[in-house]
């Protein structure tokens, strides 16, 4: 999905769009209001993630404008680092669809992202699969197939084996799988994670002879590997 992000904080719109496009999005980060609306006349996108305290604009005018000029339906998700009632009512009355208080919890946003788009553009999730090489994942219905066969996997070990296919090559940190996994649950065991990444490599048999490696990243993660162009063209057909 083509999501726009509007802050003027360019630190917290990078963050925002580093773990919107490990979730499989195309992202695009503006930094005010006139730079949005002059793209939004030659552009179109499925979601918009705004900040409410902009410089050139509050996140109400905004909200107003898009309800008028882009999509009545577009499913906007606001941010603040304000936690008091007044602002969260008011960022609701205003048209936005749900909202997220800073610091930004990377789990949490992805969560909210996926619940937001399911509910704007239902069938267009029911049928949503991405593919990997041999693996397909239906991530409406949490079920992973190999080479046409479904696997048993739970939706813990869903989630976490299409965060490592989604993000090919790239190490991810243990506490980046920890808060796109298990959310807000960050008290979770050390070991737990180690189990669950034990499973995903066996379940879908993630050995060389098969394309892909999932391997641990000393004092850091586990990286999934691409092994070999015969076994490992991978597409990814989804976000």
């Amino acid at each position: 999905m083509r999501i726009a992000v509007l802050d003027n904080d360019r630190s917290q719109s990078e963050l925002v769009c580093q773990v919107l496009s490990a979730a499989g999005h195309a992202c695009h980060t503006y930094a005010s209001g006139k730079e949005l609306m002059a793209q939004a006349k030659r552009d179109s996108f499925d979601l918009l993630v705004l900040h409410w305290q902009l410089a050139d604009n509050n996140g109400a005018e905004i909200i107003k404008w898009v309800r008028e000029k882009m999509s009545p339906t577009l499913p906007v998700l606001f941010i603040t680092g304000r936690s008091n009632e007044d602002d969260i009512v008011a960022g609701l009355a205003a048209g936005g669809d749900d909202y997220m208080i800073k610091p930004i919890r990377r789990g949490e946003l992805v969560a909210r992202v996926q619940a937001l788009l399911r509910r704007a553009y239902p069938t267009q999730n029911a049928v949503e699969q991405i593919q990997f090489g041999s693996y397909v994942f239906q991530a409406r219905t949490g079920r992973v197939t190999m080479k046409g066969k479904p696997i048993d996997v739970t939706q813990k070990e869903f989630d976490l084996a299409l965060l490592f296919f989604r993000n090919l090559g790239r190490p991810l940190s243990r506490a980046f799988i920890l808060e796109a996994v298990w959310a807000r649950d960050v008290q979770i065991p050390s070991r737990t994670m180690d189990t669950h990444v034990s499973r995903v490599r066996s379940k879908l048999q993630l050995r060389p002879e098969h394309g892909f490696r999932l391997a641990p990243v000393y004092s850091y993660g586990y990286r999934l590997e691409q092994m070999s162009q015969n076994n490992g063209n991978s597409s990814d057909n989804g976000g």
